[in-house]
């Protein structure tokens, strides 16, 4: 498999790579970007999973990762958030005014349902096809971590969850932590999984925890939420994750962030914190 580079620029030492390539797992074009420290590693690995809407930039511009990825040695991988270019019933924010379904709202799951089940297979590309790619072609340790916003904190504990082999940590910013219990959750669960909700479970991360999916895998699992986020009490509900883990006896730690709302000033805030987190573990 080919990596095409699209830019490059150095950044705190480091390199960081716009990329693209033709997934066998998505059959369309995928885009992401790498940032490897300045030294000849190996080194571990962050994948990042961003939110609705999004792309492969805006975390790559707008989270100011790098400068505690170069200082911890970790290699950060930043992918597209759904397969694009597609010509398909909502498949489009374009088709879809409320911007959360279709492409750039792939909810890191692999879609049963027509039209999506064809190209909509983002837990197996980000499972399997991503990260055969990097330890292939970066020097990597083997060792990876993951994390994300929003849609993509979903993505990062529910992949963690069910892909405990893979991951040695696992956090999230503003996660939506119930899908299956949230109106983003429900709308995208019915359009790519189908009407039967016992589908659903497996991609809901309260959930998961509750059903023990965590215990004996991570020590602990770092949220990070702001109090002022206009999405906190109708759509991302950490209150049922921090009820799942303590049923559980599973440690997360949930920081209720003051004043804070969804954006990137957020994570911009805090992501040092995460990046020391993973780092800790992924070199442990």
């Amino acid at each position: 498999m080919t990596l095409e580079t699209t830019k490059t620029h150095i950044v705190h030492g480091g390199t960081l790579r716009y990329l693209k390539h033709d997934s066998a797992t998505t059959g369309t074009p995928m885009t992401l970007s790498v940032f490897v420290p300045g030294g000849e590693g190996p080194f571990p690995v962050l994948i990042w999973l961003s939110g609705l809407t999004c792309t492969e930039d805006n975390f790559t511009t707008k989270a100011g990762a790098y400068q505690a990825a170069a200082e911890h040695g970790v290699i950060i991988v930043a992918p597209d958030t759904s397969p694009r270019g597609l010509d398909l019933k909502g498949g489009s924010v374009a088709d879809d005014p409320a911007y959360d379904l279709g492409q750039g709202a792939g909810f890191y799951l692999d879609a049963t349902q027509a039209p999506w089940a064809a190209h909509f297979r983002m837990e197996t590309y980000v499972t399997g096809e991503l990260i055969d790619l990097i330890d292939a072609q970066f020097p990597t340790t083997g060792a990876r971590s993951i994390s994300g916003h929003s849609m993509g904190g979903h993505g990062a504990l529910t992949l963690a969850l069910n892909h405990p082999d893979l991951f040695r940590s696992v956090s999230a910013f503003a996660p939506i932590c119930s899908p299956t219990r949230c109106p983003w959750g429900e709308k995208a669960f019915t359009a790519y999984l189908g009407e039967e909700r016992a589908a659903w479970d497996r991609h809901d991360a309260a959930k998961r925890i509750e059903a023990g999916a965590a215990q004996g895998v991570y020590d602990d699992i770092l949220i990070d939420q702001g109090d002022a986020d206009s999405f906190l009490t109708d759509q991302l509900k950490p209150e049922l994750l921090q009820a799942a883990a303590d049923a559980a006896g599973q440690k997360v730690t949930i920081r209720m962030q003051p004043g804070y709302d969804h954006s990137y000033f957020f994570m911009t805030s805090f992501i040092a914190d995460h990046v020391a987190f993973h780092a800790k573990r992924l070199k442990a």
